[in-house]
């Protein structure tokens, strides 16, 4: 029989944020677990580091100059032939997602059987503009209905006064720490162990919403950071520190130097949102062995992109920095079936993209020809194969819009309304502290980095290519029009 497939991804969780990467203050014990009886991917990348790009991304196998999403719009409907679910239910597979989706219209299955859905707060679904098609909110959040008949009619996910973008400010969850997203998630995935079809491999795909802000972790697990001291985080020599230093008003905001009070606080809360979904992933470990299928389930746990959290006196995601754009990516196979190199790690540059050919690869799945991502499992099993030399991100946010292409070991970074660049040495300047543009011995390696978004942008409608040179102040857009949708 066909392995079963659990895939977990997390909400802007970053990707240094996980124990067995030693990280000097998280605790990630299931998933430190994972990553030592699988392979763990060192150098694992979201292209378009926001939750809309994102997950076109894993649900298509597409890149974003195909799925054609190169900036964060909601209200675009998902019109791709070929999803990641839709190809496992066509091979027989039983799937089922719980938890965040963020596609459009709300409800799209993107071939599913079913989906428990809980997309945490989004504004256009809480807000009816005129002459749309969009449901209330409470048809499109199942946790929301759930939570109301569990727990109290009046109760809403707004209660705590947190926005869901409110990066700089927490405080602990506010009711039973059962009636938490994260442990609704996991409460709504084993209760499809219980009820899928025995005679069927399964595709369960459980994802959460947390840590992306609100920043409301139970209090047991806001105790366990609350009193801890956080190492400074890093500010580059490139940081605007003058600007930085009027400080950060919106809790929204996305640049500001923070009282340290309040960094701390939020950091503090951020931790304990990972904590406290590593428990629930624990919780849903021993679930697969209690119903006997663990040995037949293969697991790959990613995020869809990250979260600064101050790194540079940033905040947020859609930045090309290593706090937004790199993302944990696991695979595990704890029967040992595939011949993965269990506790191996491997550097070699992944992407979001490679999550759906991945998948299907392992099942004996056909992978589409529209998919232009990767199946990394010769990665896993220490195969001889040819492999990308880099991805090209790229992000369109305002005066910040940027492209960059990385190998995961050095970052070229350009700004296109300003015509900024910058580039990094990973290896030996992981925090990206010191930006090595305009340093006459990284003149080559400037040049071909340039030279390979040059590449990727030549040919694209925002025109930011011209007699093969990058043209800055070009109008970012959001979606690209040409974009392949099958």
């Amino acid at each position: 029989m066909k392995p079963n497939i659990l895939l977990i991804t997390v909400d802007q969780m970053r990707a240094d944020c996980l124990g067995v990467l030693g990280h000097p203050v998280v605790e990630t014990p299931n998933l430190d677990h994972l990553a030592r009886g699988g392979v763990l991917f060192r150098s694992a990348y979201s292209a378009v580091p926001t939750c809309v790009p994102a997950r076109a991304a894993l649900l298509t196998g597409m890149s974003q100059r195909s799925h054609g999403k190169v900036g964060y719009q909601d209200r675009v409907p998902w019109e791709f032939e070929h999803t990641m679910a839709g190809e496992l239910a066509a091979a027989g597979y039983h799937t089922q997602c719980v938890g965040k989706m963020h596609v459009y219209p709300a409800r799209h299955l993107c071939g599913f059987h079913n989906v428990v859905l809980h997309d945490g707060y989004l504004h256009h679904n809480r807000k009816k503009l005129n002459n749309t098609v969009d449901a209330h909110f409470d048809q499109v959040d199942d946790y929301l209905t759930w939570l109301r008949q569990t727990a109290g009619a009046r109760l809403d996910i707004t209660d705590n006064g947190l926005d869901c973008n409110a990066s700089t400010v927490a405080r602990p969850w506010h009711m039973a720490e059962e009636l938490h997203p994260t442990n609704w998630t996991v409460t709504q995935s084993i209760d499809f162990l219980r009820r899928r079809d025995p005679s069927k491999p399964f595709f369960l795909y459980t994802s959460f919403v947390r840590p992306h802000s609100p920043l409301d972790p139970p209090q047991a697990y806001l105790d366990l950071y609350r009193e801890l001291e956080f190492p400074e985080p890093p500010v580059g020599n490139w940081v605007d520190r003058e600007a930085a230093e009027q400080g950060v008003s919106d809790p929204t905001a996305i640049f500001g130097k923070l009282p340290r009070r309040r960094l701390d606080r939020a950091r503090a809360a951020y931790y304990a949102l990972i904590t406290h979904i590593d428990d629930q992933i624990g919780r849903l470990l021993n679930a697969l062995q209690e119903y006997g299928v663990s040995e037949n389930t293969v697991i790959l746990f990613a995020s869809d992109h990250g979260e600064m959290l101050g790194d540079h006196h940033y905040f947020r995601k859609a930045l090309p920095y290593e706090g937004s754009a790199k993302v944990p990516f696991i695979v595990s196979d704890p029967g040992g079936r595939l011949g993965l190199r269990q506790g191996s790690e491997s550097n070699e540059v992944v992407e979001l993209r490679d999550i759906m050919p991945t998948l299907l690869d392992l099942a004996g799945v056909p992978i589409p020809a529209a998919v232009d991502g990767s199946s990394v499992l010769p990665l896993c099993r220490g195969e001889q194969t040819e492999w990308r030399s880099y991805i090209h991100g790229e992000h369109s946010y305002g005066a910040l819009s940027n492209q960059f292409a990385t190998d995961g070991s050095e970052k070229y970074i350009w700004f296109s309304q300003t015509g900024e660049e910058q580039l990094f040495d990973l290896k030996h300047d992981p925090e990206e502290k010191t930006n090595l543009a305009g340093i006459e011995s990284w003149n080559d390696k400037l040049l071909a980095w340039r030279r390979r978004v040059i590449t990727e942008l030549t040919g694209r409608e925002e025109g930011y290519v011209r007699d093969g040179r990058l043209v800055a102040g070009r109008q970012p857009l959001t979606l690209l029009t040409a974009a392949a949708r099958d």
